[in-house]
């Protein structure tokens, strides 16, 4: 069961250059969306991060050599196979549903990028994939983005869609995005996939600057379970449609307001994972400040929220929070003063300058940790830079659901 609001917006904004569909293939399960297909406008300006995994999947190798090639006219998705560690014979098959696809789109099969999530080291029923095109293409709409968001889940119980509108100056800008990932959840560029498109016309090069950018501040500041994917990529996608006039730099004026709401979007669909973390109850934020460096906080932060100690200590509502200095105190941050550390749990502090607080009681932590959204504050008070991480408790669900995901 996911944890707080996960509800799916109640507009859900098309993005003219964008169109989508999801088909029930047969991948690996009967009368299921498993294959999503969306296409997009020759206009469009397109960006791309993949995961950092040396073992990556054959669809991310292909998509890596066909996006230095060409722009992307579209995207193709299966679940429910990874074709991950299937050597050359998974490369082929990405490559055949790539040319089948260009085929019938009357594209160079360069302009389409495959991606995959589900079992690894299992062959790909690239036939299966193939055999379900024709019906993909017919079936491209532009309000398909709730079908797309469903179409691409694997473990998952929610679809993740997140949308809006910025109005400036007169100019309508629409974003829309969906994600999927439950587990295996680690980024680092989280199975985690993500498409967002913006019908916004900005520039390739600042397009691709800023999905990174927001990307560090969203995807890669989420674990579920420290696992990071064999498959992970993420997309962001500027179709041109709404202005003529092209944002190329930081400068231009509509730049700024774009870049925030783009990292609303991306944050909540980064959040939505973790919401769905397989077997989740608890919501945890991890705040850290008063740090040298972002990165500090950040790996602070980290393993806080990789720790199985304090991912179980949440799931019992246990307030054993010693586990969590003991994870500050392994991050690896030379010359930390532990004494000048604090930690809080909402409104609770319970460390207070390396020791526990004066005023706290076992029976405060534990009612604290007893709640299904909780932020866990550390202060590292050593200087200015601050950093969040995003995670869940971990639970008997969660070994549950990994231990029969074949079956």
């Amino acid at each position: 069961m996911a944890v707080g609001n996960v509800a799916v917006p109640e507009i859900i904004y098309a993005i003219d250059g964008i169109k989508l569909s999801a088909t029930a293939a047969g991948v690996r399960y009967k009368d299921r969306d498993d294959l999503v297909v969306i296409e997009i406008a020759d206009s469009a300006a397109t960006a791309v991060v993949t995961t950092k995994s040396a073992f990556c999947a054959a669809p991310v190798r292909v998509l890596r050599e066909h996006f230095a090639k060409t722009s992307p006219r579209y995207l193709i998705t299966n679940t429910g196979n990874a074709n991950a560690g299937t050597g050359a014979d998974g490369k082929r098959r990405a490559e055949d549903i790539c040319a089948a696809l260009a085929s019938r789109a009357e594209v160079d099969s360069n302009s389409v990028l495959p991606f995959s999530t589900g079992v690894i080291g299992e062959p790909l029923n690239s036939d299966a994939i193939i055999a379900g095109l024709d019906t993909a293409l017919a079936n491209l709409d532009a309000d398909n983005w709730l079908a797309a968001a469903n179409g691409i889940l694997t473990t998952d119980t929610i679809p993740k869609v997140a949308s809006q509108k910025v109005t400036l100056d007169g100019t309508s800008y629409h974003i829309t995005g969906i994600s999927k990932g439950s587990g295996m959840i680690r980024p680092n560029m989280a199975t985690m996939l993500g498409y967002v498109a913006t019908d916004a016309n900005i520039a390739a090069d600042l397009l691709q600057e800023m999905l990174a950018a927001v990307n560090e501040q969203s995807f890669n500041r989420i674990t579920v379970d420290g696992d990071t994917s064999t498959n992970d990529c993420c997309v962001l996608i500027a179709t041109g449609k709404v202005s003529s006039q092209v944002i190329d730099s930081p400068e231009h004026p509509h730049y700024q307001p774009l870049f925030i709401a783009l990292t609303e979007v991306f944050v909540r669909l980064a959040q939505l994972i973790v919401r769905d973390g397989e077997g989740a109850t608890k919501f945890m934020t991890v705040k850290v400040t008063g740090g040298k460096t972002s990165q500090e906080c950040c790996d602070v932060a980290y393993a806080v929220a990789h720790s199985p100690l304090v991912k179980t200590a949440f799931f019992a509502s246990d307030a054993n929070w010693g586990r969590i200095l003991a994870a500050v105190g392994y991050a690896g941050i030379e010359d930390l003063d532990t004494e000048q550390v604090s930690v809080s749990l909402n409104e609770v502090m319970i460390c207070q300058n390396g020791t526990v607080a004066s005023d706290y009681t076992e029976a405060a932590g534990n009612e604290v940790m007893s709640r299904p959204e909780i932020t866990i504050h550390i202060d590292l008070a050593r200087g200015t830079a601050s950093d969040t991480v995003y995670t869940c408790d971990l639970s008997y669900e969660y070994v549950k659901i990994n231990a029969d995901y074949r079956s």
